[in-house]
């Protein structure tokens, strides 16, 4: 499912429905239908909208903040159960990345964005933020997440992006870091002179009971409506992604702060099969995409063991996620100045 609300979806009008845009491909352009083919169609009936089920409350909330903040972490606490990578290096998230957490007669569509980048201008950033601003424009509820008792300059780029109208919930993350408690209240304060938030949540994304709380005052931002998704659904993420940010996120934990955050991954094979002792058997072959012959060694390592360690890990957390069994196979090529590319980072998967 599209993150664009559903509702959407019912006002369009059957013409509206069988009109096609044009759609751009390089090179060649398909221009849309004229009045006499559309007169020629048969009718199409308007797409139908959710029966609404008495209680139900289903909405979009979109996580936002500078790089680094937690927001990955806090969304998989959310939702119970991973499905964004995270480690220490900013911007691990690339992807705009839904999280469903179904609970009582609420279901949450949470929204996971990129930390907001202000420093680099390549093209891969430039598509980071497009993201983040595409996330923020069109929800019920926005989590704007800062460390607790800190504002940077990076965390006010970020407040400036929200829209008037929709309610923004200050989620002051890490509070379990502050050692003196009695300086949150003046920090909330001079929060309070900064934004016109709506509620003000201290709290640690690490504390279940902090979770649950934010559940809660979340629920009553969600619009009454009928779900969007079943009720076990977690995320609108295919598993071939899933696979592809995994792989990401163990480079990054296993290189540290020496590789920098513009490698990539790009999945080539992702095939299902039936196991001979399990239900499911997935084949991936995936490329580690980096920028320089140095970066290359750096991935794998004296005699392979970095790129082995990286797929062994990968391959464990992966067959617990997916309940398969997982054979994968990892590559490293080299394509300098990728992250400054637009085709590339297209390529890639980015928007």
């Amino acid at each position: 499912m599209s993150t664009d609300k559903k509702s959407k979806v019912s006002e369009r009008t059957a013409q509206e429905q069988t009109m096609r845009r044009p759609v751009q491909i390089a090179g060649v352009t398909i221009q849309p239908r004229d009045a006499s083919e559309d007169a020629a169609l048969p009718p199409v009936a308007a797409a139908v909208a959710p029966a609404p089920v008495a209680g139900q409350r289903c909405g979009l909330v979109a996580i936002v903040g500078k790089p680094n903040v937690g927001k990955s972490t806090l969304l998989n606490a959310l939702v119970g159960q991973k499905i964004s990578i995270t480690s220490r290096k900013a911007q691990t998230t690339r992807h705009r990345i839904t999280g469903i957490r179904t609970q009582g007669a609420a279901q949450y569509v949470f929204v996971d964005t990129p930390g907001f980048q202000t420093i680099h201008g390549t093209a891969l950033n430039k598509s980071l933020n497009k993201t983040v601003v595409g996330a923020v424009s069109d929800v019920d509820l926005v989590l704007f997440v800062v460390e607790a008792g800190s504002f940077t300059t990076a965390d006010a780029k970020v407040l400036a992006l929200l829209k008037p109208g929709i309610p923004v919930l200050l989620v002051a993350n890490k509070l379990d870091n502050v050692h003196r408690r009695g300086d949150i209240a003046p920090w909330l304060q001079s929060m309070h002179e900064r934004h016109a938030f709506t509620e003000f949540v201290p709290m640690s994304a690490k504390q279940p009971k902090d979770i649950e709380r934010l559940l809660v005052i979340c629920e009553k931002y969600l619009p009454e409506q009928a779900w969007w998704h079943a009720e076990d659904e977690l995320t609108d993420r295919s598993e071939k992604f899933l696979a592809s940010e995994m792989v990401r996120e163990k480079l990054f934990r296993l290189t540290g702060d020496e590789l920098p955050y513009t490698s990539t991954v790009v999945i080539d094979q992702f095939e299902e099969e039936a196991g001979r002792t399990s239900k499911r058997m997935l084949r991936i072959a995936a490329t580690i995409v980096v920028e320089r012959e140095g970066h290359k060694a750096m991935v794998i390592g004296d005699k392979g063991e970095k790129l082995k360690r990286i797929g062994t890990e990968t391959r464990v957390e992966l067959e617990k996620l997916l309940d398969a069994k997982v054979f994968i196979e990892l590559w490293v090529k080299v394509r300098s100045g990728w992250a400054d590319d637009e085709a590339r980072v297209r390529s890639f998967g980015y928007e």
